[in-house]
């Protein structure tokens, strides 16, 4: 695998320390489409069309490259938080990021990620879903969280790797997924292709 060239079509720093986990050299090329998300469509669809997405717009950045000697990866990936159903981003604003925080506190809810690989012979999609159950939050807890400003750039409006992950009472699969790359599962696609 380190044979290829391998490009991350992502700007999270989450995703880069991720990745680096894997013991891959890459380089990091963000994408910069608008991310368009498409309520009528299963969430596992939605992030692995996103996905997908920004791995197609770095695969055209590089078109008038030679990659038919498909020894070139492109890694997109996309995480979206699930709540009955409603797709929660990343918070507008911080009465936006006190309404999801509120909205998760004492109940499970779904986090997706979709990842896209793509060479110049082949594309690989899929998805990983995890479960994730808050503790129940007082409403001082959730506006102290917001004021650490940790809630505003993430999906969901927390950060479980960060001060986020005091809220969390359990998960039920990938904690790496919530975090925003399901590596273990990667790798082992890495390894069948």
């Amino acid at each position: 695998m380190n044979s290829k060239k391998i490009i991350l079509a992502s700007a999270s720093p989450r995703r880069y320390e991720l990745l680096t986990q894997l013991g891959l050299t890459f380089t990091v090329e963000p994408a910069q489409g608008e991310e368009k998300i498409q309520d009528h469509i299963p969430p596992e669809e939605i992030v692995k069309r996103l996905a997908y997405a920004k791995a197609d717009e770095i695969r055209k950045r590089h078109i008038k490259e030679d990659l038919s000697d498909n020894s070139t990866l492109i890694i997109g990936a996309d995480t979206i938080v699930v709540k009955d159903g409603r797709i929660l981003g990343k918070p507008a604003d911080e009465a936006d990021a006190y309404a999801m925080l509120m909205s998760l506190s004492g109940s499970t809810h779904q986090v997706y990620t979709g990842v896209a690989l793509i060479s110049a012979e082949w594309e690989v999609q899929f998805c990983e879903k995890t479960d994730v159950t808050f503790y129940p939050m007082t409403k001082q807890e959730i506006t102290e969280y917001i004021q650490t400003g940790e809630p505003m750039d993430k999906a969901g409006a927390y950060g479980i790797q960060g001060i986020g992950g005091r809220f969390v009472k359990e998960i039920h699969g990938d904690y790496n997924n919530v975090v925003g790359l399901p590596i273990a599962r990667l790798y082992h696609v890495l390894k069948e292709i």
